[in-house]
């Protein structure tokens, strides 16, 4: 798929205001972002949706004009070769090992160890391959709950390729009901939840959000696992409050760490409890409980 990226050249400090930022925003808190090293100070790279490319700019110009003074009407454009971009970011690299997880292609199969939960994920067009360490931080805490507490329903909010629930499905043995607003991501992850045999356990829905009948009749959940956004996690916190069974717990992450106080505090504010915080690689993720 072509797509267009949007960058800006910027200190650290400027970096973080503006993907902090972007965080709260209605237009772009779904788009794809990341901050990396160049010799000249840090990149600031948004990835546009291709529906409204105009748009998206012109929202991150309003954005940067605010906190970046002198640098609002200059972000970098390109637009990206017509390639598969996780076929891509997948060649030669190794199976990822959470906890008692791997999350492998069909040609790593013999580097599973017999104590191993294997999560076979082949490259596809969503997001959510195990190498990244907001989903490796979910598998990670996905991995203790399960051995510490009966799960017999979960809900996957942005499930991408299906990877945490079919981490669920294989480790809890539970009924897990995954969500995503992209259509292209809950085809991949059907085909992903087959692949791994549980098809049975696992329903993948396309929603923009929890309000359907489909939340309520899988519900109440004993696990709610969120690997998004900041921003579209504290807009969720309501929902996600209300589909979740006396006593479940909460997993999030796709978080930084600046980002925990304000995860927290709408979190608390639903009456959930903070049960632990890790970060892993740079990425925060967070339990509650009910």
């Amino acid at each position: 798929m072509t797509a267009k990226i949007a960058q800006y050249l910027l200190t650290e400090a400027e970096a973080v205001a503006l993907s902090a930022a972007i965080d709260v925003d209605d237009t772009l808190s779904a788009l794809p972002a990341g901050i990396d090293e160049t010799a000249k100070g840090k990149r600031f790279t948004l990835y546009l949706s291709g529906a409204d490319d105009a748009g998206e700019i012109a929202a991150l110009k309003k954005i940067a004009a605010a906190i970046l003074p002198g640098k609002a009407g200059k972000p970098t454009i390109e637009t990206l070769p017509d390639t598969d971009w996780v076929a891509k970011s997948l060649e030669g690299l190794p199976p990822v090992r959470a906890a008692r997880f791997i999350v492998l292609g069909s040609h790593d199969r013999a580097r599973r160890l017999p104590n191993e939960i294997a999560i076979e994920i082949e490259a596809g067009e969503a997001f959510g391959t195990g190498h990244h360490g907001t989903t490796a931080g979910c598998l990670i805490a996905i991995d203790r709950l399960a051995r510490t507490r009966p799960i017999r329903s979960a809900l996957d909010v942005g499930t991408g390729s299906g990877v945490l629930a079919i981490a669920i499905a294989k480790a809890a043995k539970a009924r897990v009901l995954a969500s995503d607003i992209d259509p292209v991501a809950t085809r991949v992850a059907k085909e992903n939840v087959a692949l791994n045999g549980v098809a049975a356990n696992v329903t993948v829905v396309t929603a923009g959000d929890l309000k359907g009948g489909v939340f309520s009749g899988a519900g109440p959940f004993d696990l709610v696992v969120a690997n998004i956004l900041a921003g579209p996690l504290i807009g969720l916190a309501p929902s996600i409050r209300r589909h979740l069974a006396p006593g479940g717990t909460v997993i999030l992450s796709g978080l930084i760490p600046d980002q925990r106080a304000r995860i927290v505090a709408a979190y608390r504010g639903q009456g959930l409890r903070l049960v632990r915080s890790m970060i892993l690689n740079d990425w925060l993720t967070i339990t509650f409980e009910r």
